[in-house]
């Protein structure tokens, strides 16, 4: 997830991806992304196993800002908020 500007990014686990998003959108839970404004889902990744997802969310938070923009460019080349069309 990312801010506005896009100069702040959040990288999480979920089993609910919606409810989770719905979260950040709406300031539910202080932290982080409320602090930054972060409520843009840009990129995401589904798996078929929490270690798998966990593992995953450690290796891209070690990762070169640079990095996470191209893996998100690759899905999503405008940033587009990817919940914009949920119900």
């Amino acid at each position: 997830m990312t801010n506005y500007s896009q100069t702040t990014f959040y990288i999480g686990v979920t089993g609910n991806l919606q409810k989770r998003v719905w979260e950040h959108k709406n300031k539910a839970a202080k932290g982080f992304t409320k602090k930054y404004n972060v409520d843009r889902l840009v990129y995401y990744e589904l798996t078929d196993s929490v270690e798998t997802a966990l593992n995953r969310e450690k290796q891209l938070k070690r990762w070169h800002r640079d990095w996470k923009i191209n893996l998100i460019r690759e899905m999503n080349p405008e940033f587009k908020d990817l919940s914009m069309d949920w119900d």
